[in-house]
């Protein structure tokens, strides 16, 4: 399955009452970017980051979000969203992001990327929108984009087609992650199977279905 990349985004400094409470400045604008970007094994090259505590790292090095998904959101909201509106690195074209199994490989460029987890929304991303509700209204869509893992560093520019080159057979999708932790808890049990699962969150799953810490 191939796709392409319709944007590569790279966020500026905002400062804002709604931007993060430790700093007061946020990176979740993304303008699409004029040539080629060197995604990074701890990141995209010239992103701005405000809050590290919570974004970024190597599990979260690039960010990537369904042009597809964008046009859905443009009509529902009645206005344009601009490649980068959602905070991410990434706008793809033909690429079912939703559906992306954890731990599923893509080459984009000179790049190869890994889906490790969904985004969860927050009330940055509500305060940068102007929607107060959004985080209840992101959460009700479920179509969260991808965090990727940078497998092998490359430049990725606007055009670059992505190829899915490896998909683990347990099956288990970034949408249902998403679903499990926020929607449907009886999905919970069922994500242990993703071995590609970052760390931190296999540990939340097994507190919640009570199983013991690995």
């Amino acid at each position: 399955m191939t796709g392409r990349v319709a944007s590569v985004n790279v966020g500026i400094v905002t400062e804002a009452a709604w931007a993060g409470a430790a700093s007061g400045r946020s990176g979740i604008d993304k303008r699409p970017a004029d040539a080629p970007v060197l995604l990074r094994f701890d990141g995209v090259a010239g992103d701005f980051i405000g809050e590290r505590a919570h974004h970024g790292g190597p599990d979260q090095a690039v960010y990537a979000y369904a042009g597809e998904d964008a046009a859905w959101w443009e009509a529902d909201l009645g206005r344009t969203i601009r490649p980068g509106g959602f905070g991410e690195n990434l706008t793809t074209y033909a690429v079912d992001v939703t559906g992306a199994v954890i731990g599923e490989q893509w080459a984009v460029g000179e790049a190869l990327l890994q889906v490790t987890m969904p985004r969860t929304p927050c009330r940055t991303f509500a305060g940068f929108w102007g929607v107060p509700d959004l985080i209840k209204r992101f959460t009700a869509r479920a179509t969260p984009g991808a965090y990727l893992r940078v497998l092998r560093e490359g430049a990725v520019g606007a055009g670059d087609p992505i190829e899915i080159v490896h998909r683990p057979a347990h099956g288990v999708t970034l949408g249902e992650v998403f679903r499990a932790l926020s929607l449907e808890p009886s999905l919970l049990p069922g994500l242990l199977a993703a071995d590609e699962l970052p760390e931190p969150i296999r540990e939340k799953v097994r507190r919640r279905v009570g199983e013991p810490a690995g």
